[in-house]
């Protein structure tokens, strides 16, 4: 997704925003307006404008796969690198635009030096896993490697952008 930043101007009280919401998105707007010490109106002008450009994209609840594993059993993140048979731009929006849709690739980037893709893989188990490479990467002509590594203990998990 590209915007335009030509008309994108951000201030302290702005970045302030960002930076509080990215740690609580759930702060009640007069909470967020007296932390930045801007009135409960100006506040609110100011997220929907920084929404409305596209800085912030969601707010989301991010949950925890240690907590949710002895439930549901979705216990297993692999990091994925994939390297395409070719690098042209069409083959490789074309991957990016498979990965789009698949729910259990959380994140995707397009990478260099080394694979094309790294991707990670949020998983119940190892036969979903294999599932998934069947689907995703096995028929995909285009996919020449797959190598994967998979987690056994996730020490940090930081989704913030650093604003300072």
């Amino acid at each position: 997704m590209e915007f335009n930043n030509q008309n994108l101007e951000l201030d302290t009280v702005d970045l302030r925003i960002l930076d509080l919401l990215q740690t609580d998105a759930r702060i009640s707007n007069q909470d967020l307006a007296a932390q930045v010490h801007v009135s409960a109106p100006t506040c609110l002008r100011r997220v929907k404008r920084l929404t409305d450009l596209g800085v912030i994209e969601r707010h989301i609840a991010v949950l925890s796969p240690d907590r949710l594993k002895p439930l549901l059993g979705c216990g297993l993140t692999a990091i994925v690198e994939v390297t395409l048979t070719q690098q042209d731009a069409q083959t490789l929006q074309t991957f990016e635009a498979r990965m789009a849709p698949e729910s259990a690739v959380q994140q995707c980037y397009r990478v260099s030096p080394g694979p094309d893709f790294v991707l990670v893989v949020q998983v119940r188990d190892m036969d979903a896993y294999l599932a998934l490479v069947q689907r995703v990467f096995t028929q995909d002509a285009q996919v020449r490697n797959v190598k994967a590594y998979f987690s056994v203990a996730r020490t940090k998990f930081a989704p913030q952008v650093v604003l300072k």
